[in-house]
């Protein structure tokens, strides 16, 4: 937006980022006020680019995976898992039962500290940092679970194009089993302290409204659609891994809390309902574990050799803890992809700010703002300079590119 059209809409303007205090990576607001009331609403990712893709390009599919698991700090299994699935169709690999059943149990693990670390930091926007402290204490359980399985807290690097690097023992078992425990005692009470404390329902309640049709028209997708009612859930409708085998329905606020109606509150509900849905998937998962390898091809080599030789393109899709999560990969009989896109979850939430934010009070940016759990690091992709210069590149420039792209990799 033009800084004369703003300033013929709206008394003035007020700017908060690309840092600041209440966003945990850099973003820039421009708000259109009225008073303290937002009116218009501009934003401008970019500031994390990283050029992982272009790396990627550049590596086999096995060195690749390492990288996806450093797209995002937060749900690294969920890229490592959608490449992977990508790689795996096109070459034609059939994952074993039990690595598939691994997987999932490590994917709903990182559900559960990603929501858990998501409440912390809306605790914080709020000002209710004793439950800030809470909610991240309750989640060091699910980390410590993480580590014991793969090794570490952050990047796990137990994915493999064909499987899992690593088998669940008898003696994890009971690890796993108490830590569901754990979190089955402590659901009850974080949704009492998140959702009847009477500051939190005044300032989430009917504030950061999203309608089910703005929703679906903005293709909001993840926790962030879900309160506003639409039921959709990739691990539902196109069910990967072990949930074809699961029963796994998407979490809608319900009726009992005047749910569906698309506010701050709704996203809180449906984060802290899936939590529990993500102990009863693991549960499953543990009761239904089969027995068998966990790789489909155990020797690097042979690995390599079936990926060099794969000619075709796939996508992976998951169900991210922000929604749907896609890894679009295109094999052409040579080491390296011919073409590698990822579109993180956040890429498809950002629209929603708009809606969202306007009519509201600028007490109310930060929360609404992280109400979404917005990931820009997973979300940035390129920042085009010439002559010292950022160009801004338009819907028409991008349609441009992506067809003139397209062109180039079909010849």
């Amino acid at each position: 937006m033009s800084a004369e059209k703003t300033k013929k809409t709206v008394p003035y303007t007020v700017p908060i980022g690309p840092v600041h205090p209440a966003l945990k990576e850099p973003v820039m607001f421009t708000f259109g006020m009225e008073g303290e009331i937002v009116r218009t609403v501009d934003f401008a990712p970019g500031q994390t680019h990283r050029g992982i893709e272009w790396m990627g390009m550049r590596r086999n599919p096995v060195q690749i995976v390492h990288l996806t698991d450093r797209v995002c700090g937060i749900c690294g299994i969920v890229h490592s898992i959608s490449f992977a699935r990508a790689v795996e169709q096109i070459v034609g690999i059939e994952v074993p039962e039990r690595a598939d059943y691994i997987r999932t149990i490590l994917h709903e693990l990182e559900r559960i500290q990603s929501h858990l670390l998501w409440a912390g930091v809306a605790a914080h926007e709020l000002g209710f940092d004793s439950l800030f402290y809470l909610a991240w204490r309750v989640r060091e359980e699910s980390m410590d679970l993480i580590e014991n399985l793969t090794g570490n807290r952050v990047n796990y690097g137990i994915i493999q194009v064909g499987g899992v690097r690593r088998d669940i023992s008898d003696e994890q078992r009971p690890l796993i089993e108490k830590g569901l425990a754990y979190y089955e005692g402590l659901l009850d009470q974080m949704a009492t302290l998140f959702l009847e404390d009477s500051t939190i329902r005044m300032r989430c309640r009917d504030h950061g409204f999203l309608s089910e049709d703005d929703a679906r028209k903005l293709c909001t997708v993840g926790p962030s659609a879900r309160a506003s009612g639409l039921n959709m859930d990739v691990r539902q409708d196109y069910p990967y891994c072990a949930y074809g085998d699961l029963d796994v329905k998407a979490i809608l606020p319900p009726a009992e809390t005047g749910g569906p109606r698309g506010d701050v509150y709704d996203r809180i509900i449906v984060r802290l309902l899936e939590i529990g849905q993500s102990v009863g998937i693991i549960r499953q998962c543990l009761d239904a574990m089969p027995a068998g390898e966990i790789l489909w091809e155990p020797k690097m080599a042979k690995l390599l050799a079936a990926c060099k030789k794969a000619d075709g393109e796939a996508i992976g899709r998951v169900e991210a803890p922000r929604g749907e999560c896609m890894h679009y990969v295109r094999m052409a009989g040579k080491e390296a992809p011919e073409s590698w896109k990822i579109k993180a979850s956040t890429y498809s939430n950002l629209m929603s700010w708009i809606p969202m934010l306007q009519g509201e009070q600028l007490a109310d940016i930060p929360i609404i703002v992280a109400s979404i759990d917005p990931c820009l690091s997973c979300t940035d992709r390129v920042t085009v300079v010439r002559d010292g210069k950022p160009d801004i590149l338009t819907k028409e420039d991008l349609t441009r590119l992506s067809r003139e792209k397209t062109r180039r990799l079909m010849q």
